[in-house]
């Protein structure tokens, strides 16, 4: 697992325990989340806009107001709720939350509360678009080497799965991976899937939807596929 750790223990907590019963999890954060202080002022906006649940975290840290909050994905809308503030989601990523609010465009400005490193350009887009809206850095997503154990365990040239959920992510696993004829790769999308191209991995796929319980399908699917050779393996 490359998400930062909480992510990743989230994720692995919500596979199927059938899957869990049967795979050996390696944590090896590759990036880790840094929440930026910096003083928001929404004295002017009629609204935010969240991308992950890492934005609500940094910006209910720094300040109290609780506007009306655009969001992406079931579980940032949850977080973003449960902090009290007025969500909804609009989408499973950023160019389904822009569609939605040009469809139906809400009270302006508005503010995107976002990472030091963001793709899908929300605020520049909406604003073209006809509503006003700002973006600002509350953390940061620093990158992080493999772990000893992680390297260990892709050297050891056994199957190994790896869920990659963000191009950024899947560029840097790319790049210290080796090897990877063992690897089953599970991309969230083919953004993410396009820098694992150039690897000449041994499965390479894009999730059916862009969300965890699609990953999570699509791990399940893979150790399933994989207890199955081994047991074709075992009876030859």
């Amino acid at each position: 697992m490359t998400r930062p750790l909480a992510a990743a223990e989230r994720f692995v907590a919500g596979l199927p325990q059938e899957a869990r019963a049967g795979l050996q999890v390696i944590y090896a954060p590759l990036m880790q989340i840094r929440l930026i202080q910096a003083q928001i002022s929404l004295g002017r906006m009629k609204g935010v806009i969240f991308t992950s649940a890492n934005g609500v975290e940094a910006a209910s840290r720094e300040t109290a107001a609780r506007l009306p909050a655009f969001c992406v994905g079931e579980r940032t809308a949850k977080a973003a709720a449960e902090a009290g503030w007025q969500a909804v989601s609009l989408g499973q990523c950023a160019d389904e939350l822009v569609e939605r609010m040009l469809q139906q465009p809400p009270e302006a400005p508005l503010l995107h509360l976002r990472g030091a490193h963001a793709r899908g350009g929300i605020a520049r887009r909406l604003t073209d678009g006809g509503i006003p809206c700002r973006a600002q850095t509350v953390y940061d997503q620093v990158l992080l080497s493999l772990s000893e154990e992680a390297q260990a365990v892709l050297s050891a040239q056994k199957d190994v799965i790896v869920p990659l959920f963000s191009p950024r992510t899947a560029s840097h696993f790319a790049s210290q991976c080796g090897d990877a004829a063992h690897l089953h790769l599970i991309a969230l999308s083919q953004a993410v899937a396009e820098p694992l191209k150039s690897l000449n991995c041994k499965v390479l796929r894009v999730s059916k939807e862009p969300d965890a319980q699609a990953m999570a399908e699509a791990v399940f699917d893979a150790a399933a596929q994989l207890s199955r050779l081994e047991g074709k393996g075992r009876a030859e």
